[in-house]
């Protein structure tokens, strides 16, 4: 489906009144508390999330899959979606790509869709954690940290063909997530396990461009449930830092264990330069991959809190992050979903653009903990969706995204194109 111009004007227009007194107030309560206003709506609207490919459908569980109809059948769909939802909130200009799910037929051809829907190409996947229909040795056992050297080979040169493909599109990152793993005590060398991941990582890092990156990603446990081999942000950053300057490690929210203080995580890889990506999503009990702040609004307030330090302060040397979705739509429309998402990770961004640093710093000095407390909690109740709109508006985005999706029938369009029971690939 393709957006037309007049349907974001037409839309705004009909809000334009009561956006206006909105932002108006809220705008002057913050220059009364000593804030930029315009700094704070053009930091907004330059935040940038990519869109997974794998995403743009109904995910589903190990018990089954339900789909909702009118989900993308090939990559060019793919491309017309996100398309789709960067015309709506000008902030999901960047597409993230699976392979080999999204293998492009014609790279050319691919770039310039792209480029008609003003859209990038975000990190590359790879995915040694499934068997492939013309896959020669299996990875049920492992794949770069697999005991027989062959399929470890087979690995890692599935992971420069993701490179090659990458280079086509113009992506300059590589994302590598292991399902390496143990079901049981014994049936690993972890040493071994780990110097074996070490060297083949070794070698896919050699392929990289000058100008890429590698992002490393951990999981404490699933598929594998006794061990995983890049277990925590740790065992990441180990690899990374043994690995060069173009090694980073990927910070996943759903990949922690319930309860970790991954506020703590993100300021610790910020200050030694290593976080290079960022995955965003929500959960109740694990990996749960729900809408991004449907479940702990509080704490990604927290982990942007340490995001805007860490990208604020002049001494850092941390390259901005790659912001990505990664979640599974299992019973709400995917790109619904997705806008949500978008949103959630714009409201807690502009809340901890409003963290007066310096109080809290000097709350922090004096061991003033019940002040350090209420500045983050006062930047955190402050209602900034005005300053979102703000920022949509400026762009040329809806001032109510998912109003305007709704409005437009967008699902029952692409049913009528697609079909009620499509299967995308890769899902």
């Amino acid at each position: 489906m393709i957006l037309e111009k007049q349907f974001i004007n037409d839309h705004n227009k009909k809000l334009a009144a009561k956006h206006a007194a909105s932002f108006s107030f809220l705008a002057n309560q913050l220059e009364q508390e000593g804030h930029d206003v315009e700094r704070i709506v053009s930091k907004i609207a330059a935040l940038q999330i990519a869109i997974p490919s794998w995403a743009l459908g109904n995910g589903g569980t190990r018990f089954g899959r339900f789909s909702g109809g009118g989900e993308p059948r090939t990559l060019e769909e793919k491309i017309l979606d996100v398309g789709l939802l960067h015309a709506i909130n000008r902030s999901s200009g960047a597409i993230s790509l699976h392979i080999p799910w999204d293998i492009p037929s014609d790279a050319a051809a691919i770039k310039a869709l792209a480029r008609e829907h003003d859209l990038i190409f975000d990190a590359v996947n790879s995915n040694t954690f499934q068997d492939q229909p013309d896959q020669q040795l299996s990875y049920k056992y492992g794949s770069l940290s697999h005991t027989d050297k062959a399929i470890r080979q087979q690995a890692i040169d599935h992971n420069l063909e993701v490179i090659h493909h990458g280079k086509q599109l113009g992506s300059k990152a590589l994302t590598v997530w292991l399902a390496d793993g143990t079901c049981f005590p014994g049936q690993q060398n972890f040493r071994k396990a780990f110097q074996r991941t070490l060297e083949s990582l070794k070698e896919i890092y050699t392929g990289l461009p000058d100008d890429w990156q590698m992002f490393i990603e951990y999981k404490p446990y699933e598929p594998y449930f006794y061990s995983t081999v890049i277990q925590d942000w740790g065992t990441s950053h180990l690899l990374a830092t043994k690995l060069g300057r173009k090694a980073y490690c990927l910070v996943d929210l759903g990949h922690h264990l319930p309860n970790t203080n991954i506020e703590q995580i993100v300021a610790m890889l910020m200050m030694e330069g290593k976080l290079g990506g960022f995955h965003f999503n929500d959960s109740k009990y694990g990996d749960d991959d729900l809408t991004v702040g449907s479940i702990k609004p509080y704490q990604l307030f927290l982990i942007f809190n340490e995001l805007v330090y860490g990208m604020e302060d002049p001494a850092s040397v941390n390259p901005i992050p790659a912001w990505m979705i990664d979640a599974s739509h299992n019973v709400k429309d995917p790109l619904e979903d997705l806008l949500q998402s978008v949103e959630a990770i714009k409201l807690a961004y502009a809340q901890a653009l409003l963290v007066n640093k310096e109080e809290l710093e000097a709350a922090r000095e004096n061991n003033d903990a019940t002040q350090a407390q209420e500045i983050l909690q006062h930047a955190y109740r402050t209602d900034v969706r005005p300053l979102i709109a703000e920022a949509r508006k400026r762009v040329g985005a809806a001032l109510q995204p998912l109003s305007l999706f709704r409005s437009l029938n967008v699902r029952k369009q692409l049913i009528q194109e697609r079909g009620h029971k499509t299967v995308s690939t890769g899902l």
